[in-house]
Formats: C-alpha cells, structure tokens, sequence
C-alpha cells in the first residue's frame, strides 16, 4: 500500500505521520512532500519523535511536485494550506483524506513550552494515524495479502 502524506513545508507534522505509519507497519510505502518545502527537518519534530523511539532525523523536506505522476492508495492532507493547494495527481489515487493539525513551528515561547505543543500534535498525530491504521489500512493490507 502506498500513501503520501503532504504539509506545507513538509518539515514536521508531515514527517511525524510519515514516522509513524511507518513504525505500525513495514509493508507500507510511505512518503511525505510539502507544498513549499523547507530545507530541513524541524530538530523539535525529531527530538520529540525520537522519545517515542522514532527517528526522523534522516528525513529529507521534498516538494509534492515530484510525485504527481505517482499512483497513490492515499493522498493525506495534514494542513489546511497543502489541502487547499494539493497539486493535481496524473497517477490514480484511490483515497484522499484530511487529517488536519495545529502546526507546532509557529508556537512562541519558552523551550519547555514549544516542546509541550510539539509534543501535543506528536500525540494528535499518532491517535489519528493509529485510527487510520486499524481501521483501514491494516484490513486493506490483509485483504491484498501484501
């Protein structure tokens, strides 16, 4: 099964349900784009992943145009702005959803208090992928005996 996940800068929420689809099942072909990709991955989104055990450290922020030619099961927006501007797929896509969350990167404050956000909508993201999971995906997957 093949999903792509999509953000704005594809810097954190993105590369967190990337991380964590990824860590419920290996069969799934998971990949995560922005729509205006930043140039790294956000150290509060890698640091917060990797208390959970889930390193993202290696992630690379890539721009949703290099897979509109690809076949999808799932396109998932993450942000409001990448579903508002999701570019069009050539390739067949069976699914699109909108999963949406706060976007930690823009919380101001004292370190202690930025982590607590980024931790929140790490949290967020892992309930909502988790759903996403045993309620479709991993039947699907099943089903395919893939």
């Amino acid at each position: 099964m093949k999903i792509l996940i999509l953000c704005t800068g594809n810097s954190c929420r993105s590369q967190m349900a990337e991380g964590w689809l990824k860590s419920f099942d290996s069969r799934l072909q998971v990949y995560s784009a922005g729509t205006e990709p930043a140039q790294t991955v956000n150290p509060f989104a890698v640091r917060v992943m990797q208390e959970k055990g889930i390193d993202i450290s290696s992630g690379v922020p890539k721009k949703a145009d290099l897979f509109v030619n690809d076949s999808f099961d799932y396109v998932i927006t993450v942000c409001d702005h990448a579903r508002e501007v999701c570019p069009v797929f050539l390739g067949s896509v069976r699914n699109r959803l909108h999963i949406g969350f706060d976007d930690p990167a823009i919380v101001t404050g004292s370190e202690e208090y930025v982590l607590s956000e980024y931790r929140r909508v790490r949290d967020e993201i892992e309930g909502a992928f988790r759903k996403l999971y045993l309620e479709h995906l991993s039947g699907e997957l099943g089903d395919k005996g893939e």
